[in-house]
């Protein structure tokens, strides 16, 4: 997807941290992401665009709108993600204009005021990186509970191994991140004072491009070094024996192995452990407080750093991987991806349509009982039809090759066309057809028949008997280049058979194909469109990209890789149908019709 990061700061904050690190991942997966901002101070991979959201006039509001339209339609922008409420503005009506959606992310308290209570400007959801921060939109500003979720702010622990605690003899060293500007000033203002006079201790004092004047009186203590601004606030942590700080520093310290004492602008916290962790998680450590109210335990300071020295490694540890859970930046971006996805997916109502044929056939006397087949006349005015239009049919394996998350670049129109079970007329009546529209599609093979046995030994309703294509006519279309996925051994309700007779049934179907195929399998269906999680985490598992449904999935191709919903074509369907089915937005007329039809 192409993404649009959208930043109002003056100096680095926590919200460029999370933007910077979210972007480079996004862009590691092979989506495209540009930052806008009054000023990035972190290294990103991400385009930047200088554009100074914190000049906040009506003049420059609307400079700020005209250059935001500009840049999502000459970037073809799907969806705009704002940190900070001065970009949320302007980003909320260029969005409006342009329509797309707008994520945000909350990250502290907003102003409480009528015009922030008229024009949210939250976008179609927003994300706060702590549950008080929810509270604070959903009671104080009116924000609905559905357009919020809690997600913290995304750390790639690797980048933080784990670091054991010194035994040695020598000083140990506290350090107190965080600016020394506003209310985090004010914190390590007051801790300068308690601490001052702790002889055992190397006080540093680590961020903030200026140092107050009122600090100037704690210049002369030999037990306290003023940093400053520094980039690698990491290895500043990883020199530390104990780390004072709020939000992000916090996580980083904790990763680190280090003691950490929260303190934010709103909270005291005290020594993290696992016993106050959720406490600490919902305040962003202390930076959040969900009635705006100061909550400081001064007196618990030197207390909290005689206990910090008392910590095991093993109670360090345990305390790192609950904080690798809650922030680690692959799940997170996974989830935000998802997020980006469906927003507009929901926006456009469009998401590329995957289709599902069985049998092409000359007539409808040879169609059999079960009415999975359509005649070549009608697949050839479908065929057409994708042609006249501009559609481009796109198998799995080109999907892969190109990035499924890029299916909205360019105002490509997409669609897969797909085929069940392998059957002979696939070959004989539907292949020429694809060819003389120069269309590739997926067949799903049943790997281990050679007619529609399972069709067949039906005793309630047998299908007449239907012959499964040769291996020599396999060979030729792959060559065409014709995509083949895997349909089980002998096309089993996965769900309903016992597990270990269901993975066998994938597995050496899976290794039978790729064998004969000479290539990796992409692709999975289901037969009958028969799941459970247990089944689709096997298929996961065993080395395909995709699984298609039928009627079960998301409206977003994304939201499960694994459980792809598709849709079926059926003789029944007359040329009007299959114009909708294939427009892509087909998936949202059906399950609104069929909410409707629930409640009657």
């Amino acid at each position: 997807m192409n993404i649009l990061m959208a930043l109002s700061q003056l100096e680095v904050t926590g919200a460029e941290v999370y933007a910077v690190t979210l972007g480079d991942e996004l862009i590691k997966r092979g989506n495209n992401v540009i930052i806008v901002s009054d000023t990035l101070t972190k290294e990103s991979k991400a385009k930047y665009i200088k554009l100074e959201f914190n000049k906040r006039g009506f003049k420059e509001r609307i400079n700020q709108i005209k250059t935001l339209l500009r840049i999502i339609k000459e970037n073809d922008i799907h969806i705009v993600h704002a940190h900070s409420r001065a970009s949320s503005w302007s980003s909320q009506i260029a969005c409006k204009i342009a329509g797309i959606p707008l994520v945000t992310s909350t990250h502290g308290r907003q102003p409480v005021h009528l015009s922030r209570k008229i024009f949210k400007a939250f976008g179609d959801l927003t994300i706060p990186v702590c549950e008080n921060i929810q509270k604070h939109l959903i009671n104080e500003l009116g924000v609905s509970s559905k357009n919020t979720v809690v997600l913290r702010n995304p750390v790639n622990t690797l980048e933080y191994p784990f670091v054991p605690q010194k035994k040695d003899g020598s000083k140990k060293i506290l350090s107190i991140i965080g600016r020394l500007s506003g209310p985090k000033g004010e914190v390590a203002y007051k801790l300068l004072e308690i601490l001052s006079q702790m002889e055992n201790l190397e006080i540093r004092l680590i961020g903030g491009k200026d140092i107050p004047e009122k600090f100037q009186k704690f210049f002369k203590n030999e037990n306290i070094k003023f940093m400053g601004y520094v980039s690698d606030v990491p290895e500043k942590i990883k020199e530390s024996d104990i780390v004072i700080g709020a939000g992000r520093v916090a996580v980083e310290g904790i990763l680190s192995g280090k003691p950490v004492i929260a303190i934010g602008e709103a909270k005291y916290i005290g020594l993290i452990t696992n016993n106050n962790l959720a406490e600490a998680l919902a305040s962003n450590f202390g930076d959040i407080e969900f009635n705006n109210s100061e909550n400081f335990n001064w007196n618990q300071i030197k207390d909290d750093i005689e206990s910090a020295f008392t910590l095991t490694e093993k109670e360090l540890s345990d305390l790192r991987e609950s904080i690798e859970k809650e922030f680690d930046l692959n799940i997170i971006t996974d989830k935000i991806e998802k997020i980006y996805a469906r927003l507009y997916v929901l926006k456009r109502k469009y998401d590329i349509p995957v289709i599902m044929y069985h049998r092409v056939v000359n007539d409808e006397n040879e169609g059999g009982v079960h009415g999975t087949y359509i005649t070549a006349k009608k697949f050839d005015e479908h065929m057409r039809y994708l042609k006249e239009h501009g559609y481009c049919p796109i198998t799995f394996k080109e999907l892969l090759k190109i990035n499924y998350r890029n299916r909205f670049n360019n105002g490509k129109k997409y669609v897969i066309l797909t085929f069940d079970d392998g059957y002979e007329d696939n070959y004989k009546i539907a292949f020429p057809i694809l060819k003389k529209y120069q269309f590739k599609c997926i067949i799903y093979l049943v790997s281990h028949l050679n007619y529609n046995k399972w069709d067949v030994e039906v005793p309630e309703n047998p299908e007449k008997e239907f012959t499964l294509m040769t291996w020599d006519m396999i060979k030729e279309m792959q060559e065409y280049g014709i995509e083949f996925g895997g349909h089980t051994m002998t096309h089993q309700k996965l769900a309903h058979i016992p597990f270990e007779q269901a993975k066998k049934e994938i597995t050496i179907s899976t290794q039978f194909l790729e064998e004969k195929l000479g290539e990796k399998l992409v692709c999975f269906a289901y037969p009958y469109g028969d799941l459970n999680e247990q089944v689709k985490e096997f298929v996961r598992n065993s080395g395909y990209s995709f699984a298609v449904a039928t009627d079960s999935g998301d409206l977003s191709f994304s939201e499960d890789l694994f459980q792809i919903r598709r849709i079926g074509i059926f003789p029944t369907n007359n040329m009007l149908s299959f114009k909708r089915k294939v427009h892509g937005n087909y998936n949202f007329i059906k399950l609104r019709r069929e909410h409707k039809s629930s409640k009657s």
